[in-house]
């Protein structure tokens, strides 16, 4: 500082020093150095504009999360001070819930869940259409005696009822016509009644598993089939009352062994106040599903059924039936967009051996892997394979209790 101020002194004098230099020359500088002032500027003012926007910006981001919390209040505020029931508040309804689904892989490949504290169970899987898994030990011995207390102290019931009366009461408050009632049961509407088509009829509306044979029997005693084809003709159809199948079947008389199902089975709460063991059974089943626990608690109790000797279950849509009409709500998007109903089905069945026995038990799946099957093509030349009593070997599929 002091050297600069002496060499400015001395210029000022004039006596010592050459003539200044005129005012439009410039001296020379390093390139590194910033030399234009108007360049400083510039990037001054570039600096200070940047600096504005970012402030800009927080005001911003600030103000308008403070409208939303104010919206939020008011919106609480506004809540509160309506008038509201006795009771406990309905529950928060829920929206955009993602439905998780396990991916199989392939057949035979085993991954590692954590399910339990300290233990890793391994999951196979058996098929992929249906996706089908295997998880042994899922449950223990004594969790597994423990359910199976608790539904004996709860008491069993028939699985399905015996046939029951009144189709034809119905039929005339409907007011049908046997045309209408013949374009129901028609279902490939080929004018034409197929065998498989009222051994369906007959299976979902009376619960009554009729073979082809015991139908051809029918059909000789009722004196349906004229022509003896195996078809019912609307002609032949209009020879019929409304319920005739089943006032044959009732005069004939009906076993439990050709029933539908053939079991007895109960119900066991899992929610507060449930026993521990259902409880954990319900949490493990959560971690398996990865569902959102809200989810899985608005899901069916859980349901213990016993299969006596000469119990069954014949081939059927866990999900239930599935009409042409309807469509599950958590397949829309991929089934018939024509469809115009809409109903809630099963997402995952989670199904329990609690005992093992010596022979019997399988849980058959009739075309697993079959990605080719056609409904009608179940039964052929006299092999039903929804049949579990006759054909349950002949199933693609057939799952031991283990």
């Amino acid at each position: 500082m002091r050297n600069q101020d002496t060499s400015d002194d001395t210029a000022a004098s004039g006596s010592t020093t050459p003539p200044l230099r005129p005012p439009s020359d410039r001296v020379p500088c390093n390139k590194t150095g910033v030399c234009s002032r108007s360049y400083f500027v510039v990037v001054m003012v570039f600096f200070h504009v940047y600096i504005i926007n970012v402030i800009a910006l927080l005001f911003y981001v600030h103000y308008n999360n403070g409208q939303e919390d104010a919206n939020q209040s008011l919106d609480a505020a506004s809540r509160s001070q309506q008038p509201t029931e006795s009771g406990p508040a309905p529950s928060k309804p829920l929206r955009d819930v993602s439905l998780t689904r396990i991916e199989g892989i392939r057949v035979g490949h085993v991954q590692e869940v954590s399910l339990v504290p300290s233990k890793v169970h391994e999951m196979r899987t058996l098929s992929l259409k249906p996706l089908l898994f295997e998880i042994p030990g899922f449950l223990s011995e004594d969790e597994c005696r423990v359910v199976m207390q608790l539904a004996q102290l709860k008491g069993l019931m028939e699985s399905q009822l015996m046939v029951q009366d009144g189709q034809e009461e119905l039929a005339k408050e409907l007011n049908l016509s046997p045309e209408e009632i013949f374009n129901l049961l028609d279902i490939n509407q080929d004018g034409q009644l197929q065998l498989h088509e009222i051994l369906t009829h007959s299976r979902v509306r009376d619960g009554i598993w009729l073979t082809p044979e015991n139908l051809k029997e029918i059909y000789a005693g009722l004196k349906a089939d004229k022509d003896g084809n195996d078809l019912l003709s609307l002609e032949e159809f209009k020879l019929l009352s409304n319920d005739a199948f089943q006032r044959f079947l009732l005069q004939r008389g009906v076993k439990r062994s050709q029933l539908v199902r053939n079991s007895r089975h109960t119900w066991l709460y899992q929610g507060k106040g449930a026993h521990q063991v259902l409880q954990d059974i319900k949490a493990r089943v959560t971690r398996l599903t990865r569902l959102p626990p809200a989810l899985v608690d608005l899901s069916e109790p859980l349901q213990v059924v016993r299969y006596e000797e000469g119990g069954h279950y014949h081939g059927h849509h866990d999900s239930g039936p599935v009409y042409p009409e309807t469509a599950c709500t958590h397949t829309r998007l991929a089934a018939n967009t024509s469809t115009p109903f809409e109903t809630s089905c099963r997402y995952i069945t989670v199904l329990f051996y609690l005992n093992s026995v010596e022979g019997g038990g399988e849980t058959a799946f009739p075309v697993a892997d079959n990605r080719t099957y056609d409904e009608v093509s179940l039964i052929q030349n006299n092999v039903d394979l929804l049949d579990t009593r006759r054909n349950c070997d002949s199933c693609l599929l057939v799952q031991l209790p283990f």
